[in-house]
């Protein structure tokens, strides 16, 4: 006599189970608890490096213009009747300076991305 077959047993790892770490994670950064707190942490400071680097990368290139300017050869040169510093500081800048914007929220986002995907989100 047979009774009803039962199927094999499995055996469940703790480490295999899916989105234990994530929930966990998340009401860490939630409740605000110190794991939550250093990952915000770690997202504030990440976000203030890029930045301060990007801030660094305008302040020297900017600043290095009126060194730039000094030089005669840069002073004096002129494009079609307008001197070149001129161009630079009126054409040049507003370009770089939108790059730099641009970059920097793509950076900001990808630094969010990876907490999100940090935090389980």
């Amino acid at each position: 006599m047979t009774g009803p077959q039962r199927p094999p047993r499995e055996r469940v790892v703790l480490a295999q189970r899916r989105g234990a770490r994530q929930v966990r994670t998340r009401t860490e950064v939630v409740e605000q608890t110190d794991l939550g707190a250093a990952l915000i942490g770690g997202l504030i400071r990440a976000q203030l490096g890029l930045a301060l680097r990007l801030g660094l990368v305008v302040a020297v290139g900017f600043g290095a213009l009126p060194v730039l300017f000094r030089i005669d050869a840069i002073a004096e040169a002129a494009i079609l009747g307008i001197r070149l510093p001129w161009l630079i500081l009126g054409v040049v800048a507003f370009p770089v300076l939108y790059a730099v914007g641009w970059s920097y929220v793509r950076l900001a986002q990808r630094n969010e991305d990876d907490f999100l995907e940090l935090a389980g989100d």
